[in-house]
């Protein structure tokens, strides 16, 4: 007898996604909402001249600006309204979670249900202000000593900076916190993913004009269209790989009647730390050299050579790429993931790992089986980011994507299709037990 997933899948069709009238007006809502975002990134910031500001890019040559740049939509080499993007939301929010950890107040409320969750949303947003304010400040200053940039520097243009980029994101925040509650997928990953999406377009001009001229080989580029389909494959098989702890719950008998006895499983995500590590490692082994970029002719010859050394590509670039990317893969496990409030809330609910005892055991058992797989996880991650890196800058290929904007879409993609199967699932489920001939349907 076939499963309800089978029949489910058998019995999806197009048809069904439109007849699911909340699904459609969601995914159309999303639409909406991406295209607001896009537009922003196209509204150029007061006071700046492009043709300075495309001349600096061009002679600041990438580093960190791209990484930015490639987070917020192509809104940095603009200098748009969003040209801080979501990453200060993001940033704060890896600071509450922190900070949840520190504080006892703050774990406090995360136990509280969805009234904490709330007031520690409400922490984010403040935060987000505050690190969107300190950010905006900061390019503002830099703008004002980057050439002739800025057309009147001074103090009416750092506040208008301020207040710029800190609405820009925030707008952007509540385009993203809109998506989540009345959209599909999670509005600040789906902000980050059209972003990177929307280079595609100019990634694959780039390719064939290159190919085109005889500045890359066709059969080349055909290679790396290849390895490109074969790595989005990988990142799917393992961001979908989990290692399932086996859990039973004992017989209790209440009255007359005997409850319990069923079995599960624990579901732990080989990748449980996601695209963080890749982003915070990019990123902080990229600020020395785009910094340096700046006031390239002043500098050392020592600090010259450091500079070249940590450009993109070289070996020393990608052996500290990979042990950061390592570092920060357990790290933000610890922070995402905690194993003694995991064995708790098993051992609250009658939950046993056989032949462990409930409680302490538990939580070692947890935590041992945890630190195996992220052993995996960041030698996943570490692969992912490096190949295309060593690939693409061994072949001079300037319309290249890293791995971790890959690994941002094809997660991104994942998580919003499984939203996308749970509405189906609740449309269908009333056809599913029709088709199914279950005594309920009959009735």
């Amino acid at each position: 007898m076939p499963s309800a997933a089978e029949q489910l899948a058998a019995n999806f069709s197009f048809s069904n996604l439109g007849k699911s009238h909340e699904l459609r007006n969601r995914i159309f809502f999303t639409l909406g909402a991406l295209i607001v975002a896009r537009l922003g990134t196209y509204i150029p910031m007061p006071g700046i001249d492009p043709a300075a500001l495309a001349q600096q890019l061009n002679q600041a040559g990438g580093g960190l600006l791209d990484v930015f740049n490639v987070l917020a939509g192509g809104a940095v080499e603009r200098m748009a309204i969003f040209a801080l993007g979501i990453m200060p939301y993001i940033s704060a929010s890896i600071i509450i979670q922190l900070m949840t950890t520190v504080f006892p107040e703050l774990e406090a409320l995360k136990k509280e249900g969805e009234a904490g969750r709330k007031i520690i949303n409400q922490y984010t947003r403040y935060g987000t202000v505050a690190l969107a304010a300190v950010q905006s400040y900061g390019i503002a200053i830099g703008l004002e000593h980057w050439g002739n940039v800025v057309i009147h520097p001074g103090f009416f243009f750092r506040l208008t900076a301020m207040i710029t980029l800190t609405g820009g994101t925030m707008l952007l925040m509540w385009i993203g916190e809109q998506i989540t509650s009345r959209g599909v997928g999670n509005g600040i990953s789906l902000i980050i993913f059209a972003g990177i999406v929307a280079r595609f377009p100019q990634l694959g001009i780039q390719a064939l004009e290159s190919a085109r001229t005889g500045a890359t080989n066709p059969l080349l580029l055909l290679a790396f269209a290849v390895f490109a389909v074969a790595l989005v494959g990988f990142i799917v098989f393992m961001e979908r790989a989990q290692r399932r702890l086996f859990v039973t719950y004992p017989k209790r008998q209440v009255g007359n009647k005997i409850y319990g006895g069923e079995s599960s499983h624990l579901p732990l995500k080989l990748n449980v730390s996601g695209v963080i590590p890749p982003i915070f490692a990019s990123s902080i082994l990229l600020l020395p050299t785009t910094v340096a970029s700046f006031n390239a002719q002043n500098l050392p010859n020592w600090l010259q050579m450091i500079v070249t050394y940590l450009s993109r590509g070289q070996p020393l670039y990608l052996i500290i790429y990979a042990v950061l990317i390592l570092f920060f893969t357990f790290f933000y496990t610890s922070v995402v993931f905690n194993p003694e409030e995991t064995a708790e809330n098993l051992k609250k609910y009658g939950g046993v790992f056989p032949g462990i005892r409930p409680g302490k055991k538990s939580a070692q058992f947890i935590d041992y089986t945890l630190t195996r797989i992220t052993v995996i996880g960041a030698a996943y991650l570490a692969f992912v980011c490096l190949i295309p890196e060593f690939m693409f800058y061994k072949y001079n290929l300037s319309f290249s994507l890293g791995g971790t904007s890959i690994l941002i879409v094809v997660s991104v993609t994942m998580d919003t299709v499984a939203q996308i199967q749970s509405h189906l699932v609740a449309q269908q489920y009333e056809g599913l037990l029709k088709k199914s001939k279950l005594r309920g349907a009959r009735r």
